[in-house]
């Protein structure tokens, strides 16, 4: 029977997997620093395979490095035995919701998120701490023993300070800036779909390297643009005299199968009594091409029907040939004056049929490419902090993104049932926007938040009407913003679903004898290898984890032969973490048919009571596949 491993994905074996798919002559097997025979890569033959020319160590080439990188890069390939742990008092619609509120250090939760949710998320929105030298940025210990590592999942140091100030006297200002977004990167393109993509806010101060990284991490070929975003108006007393009144929110695909588009505005159909059923379009008959450029484009054109004259302009010839004329009139595609009144046009025009376009477009019918010149209703900062203080009545966050900017953005994606993470989710105007884009367009799209608990200012507004944390804040927005979004669209809400399930990084449910048990003798010792102060439900989270199974999915709660079972996802898991699990429990949970069973060391009291249980599966659910922890 065999074990779960109740951590995230280990980052460098998945890579040797990849690998190993491609050049499996490359994997080779060689003893560690502690005798022990581990897999690993042959980078002689590897070399050979990539590149019939190595390129020296020592030889100039262009790279983009700084003090850490390396450590950076292992520290994302590490895994964690970290946890989510439930808090059902925090959330709303627990129960039934699809959405995910996540409290902890965004580098750890990437990290357990990789089994649930590699490969599924749409879109991804950030808005970083910017490096300016006053604001905060993430410190991240690259190592760390036991102990430390228990302190950074509980997100403070001993003296409860978390965040630390990168001031630009720092000799290591951007290199501590690029060590703590780098990692962050790198994983949060394994959550990208492949036609998924990123969008990131910044300012001047990391532009230019937070470009060098993401094109490093995503591939200069999966650059998608650069959206200038007016913050502010120009203020007087400023460096050199010169208002810098932009930032920007840079893009990148995870691949070429991102396509970007937005609604089609001002494109109308008709519906006219000569072609019924048949909806139609006018498109301008020009184009802003010269005679001498198109010379088959420019003649007279002749209404067949009373033989008016239409002369082309040197400056701007037909879009047809007179080789073409014909089949366009044969198959009604002109329109000359007073064929339709209701035009009013003076000028013949072009006829697109609807069909056309639906068959040419396809799933993009009705929409145009996006520009990144962003639209007038997107306003700055103002607009943002206006549109939070008018849900709490108070000022609680600075500078947070107006909700109308990030709509852009999850309008261009054009996905209504797409999941849109934010792992540095602050006052939550990510989730926010989502809300409103559902109830705008009746769609499904699923939010995941992460941040870290953040302490308020004691000296602001926020700390003083109560919220201890950027936490707090960003739960209570969404709380009021589902509210407010339900209360002012009444009936058009229908199903919308404004809850979430609050979840809190926290150390492994289980004890350290969990992760090294072949260093323990004393028998039974894994009816003591999960932590006194963890729930069912806690363990459950961590289960699901480990097995991929999505943190939003349905739960239920069932009482079978006098135990308690946990029932995910229908009966894809079912899960008993009581002692002693009884042979007429086993039958029972087996009758469920899950694809997962999992349960404890300690359901069993001997081997035969595993044996029995093994049995009872394979005559009942023999497909189901048996884990313990």
């Amino acid at each position: 029977m065999d074990k779960l491993l109740m951590q995230s994905v280990d980052g460098v074996a998945a890579n040797i997997d990849i690998i190993a798919r491609h050049f499996p002559s490359c994997i080779t097997e060689a003893r560690d620093q502690d005798g022990q025979l581990v897999r690993g890569i042959d980078f002689e033959k590897l070399k050979i395979e990539l590149s019939p020319e190595c390129i020296p160590e020592n030889v100039e080439r262009y790279q983009f490095t700084w003090p850490g990188k390396m450590d950076a890069v292992r520290l994302s390939n590490q895994p964690s035995s970290a946890t989510l742990r439930p808090c059902r008092d925090e959330s709303v619609d627990f129960d039934t919701t699809s959405n995910l509120y996540i409290e902890g250090d965004n580098l750890e939760v990437l990290k357990v998120l990789r089994n649930c949710y590699s490969g599924k998320v749409k879109m991804v929105y950030i808005d970083p701490p910017y490096n300016t030298g006053n604001d905060f940025v993430y410190k991240d210990d690259f190592y760390m023993d036991k102990e430390e590592f228990l302190v950074q999942t509980g997100q403070f140091s001993r003296e409860g300070v978390r965040l630390v100030k990168n001031t630009n006297s720092n000799g290591r200002y951007h290199s501590d800036w690029l060590n703590m977004i780098y990692p962050r990167i790198r994983l949060a393109r394994e959550l990208l779909s492949e036609d998924g993509v990123i969008f990131i806010s910044i300012d001047d101060h990391e532009i230019e390297n937070l470009l060098k990284v993401c094109s490093e991490v995503f591939g200069d070929i999966n650059y998608v643009g650069i959206f200038p975003w007016r913050k502010r108006s120009a203020k007087s007393d400023v460096p050199f005299g010169v208002s810098q009144d932009y930032e920007w929110v840079l893009c990148f695909a995870k691949s070429d199968k991102f396509r970007a588009s937005k609604e089609v505005t001002g494109r109308k159909y008709y519906e006219s009594p000569d072609f019924p059923g048949r909806p139609w379009r006018t498109h301008d008959l020009k184009q802003q091409k010269t005679a001498l450029e198109r010379p088959n484009s420019f003649f007279d054109l002749v209404d067949p029907k009373n033989g008016a004259v239409y002369k082309p302009n040197p400056k701007a010839t037909w879009r047809i040939t007179k080789d073409t004329l014909n089949d366009y009139l044969l198959n009604s595609r002109i329109i000359f004056p007073g064929d339709y009144p209701f035009l009013n046009s003076k000028q013949p025009l072009m006829r697109y049929w609807r069909s056309d376009d639906e068959a040419k477009y396809g799933e993009r019918f009705g929409r145009n490419a996006v520009s990144t010149h962003l639209p007038d209703n997107i306003k700055g900062s103002d607009a943002g902090t206006k549109e939070l203080d008018s849900l709490f009545d108070a000022k609680v966050f600075d500078f947070p993104k107006p909700t109308d900017l990030i709509l852009y953005f999850i309008d261009a994606i054009n996905d209504p049932e797409a999941l849109i993470v934010d792992f540095f989710s602050g006052s939550s105007s990510t989730a926010h926007a989502v809300l409103k884009k559902n109830l705008e367009d009746n769609g499904n799209r699923k939010f995941i938040m992460v941040q870290i608990q953040e302490l308020t200012d004691p000296n602001k507004d926020a700390f003083n009407a109560g919220y201890k944390t950027i936490c707090e804040i960003g739960k209570e927005r969404i709380r009021r913003a589902g509210a407010a979004i339900k209360a002012e669209s009444g009936l058009m809400a229908g199903d919308l679903d404004t809850g979430f399930r609050v979840l809190k990084l926290d150390s492994s449910n289980m004890m350290d004898v969990y992760y090294s048990a072949d260093e323990v003798s004393l028998p039974g010792f894994s009816e003591f290898n999960i932590k006194e102060d963890r729930s069912g439900e806690d363990l459950l989270f961590q289960v699901m984890l480990d097995l991929g199974i999505e943190l939003s999915s349905s739960i239920e709660v069932r009482n079978l032969a006098g135990h308690t079972v946990h029932v995910v996802d229908g009966g894809y898991l079912a899960a008993c973490f009581d002692d002693r699990v009884s042979v007429e429990a086993a039958r029972a949970i087996a009758g469920l048919n899950p694809h997962w069973f999992v349960m404890c060391d300690a359901a069993f009291g001997s081997d035969a009571d595993a044996d029995n249980i093994m049995q009872v599966f394979k005559a009942v659910s023999p497909m189901s596949q048996i884990r313990v922890i």
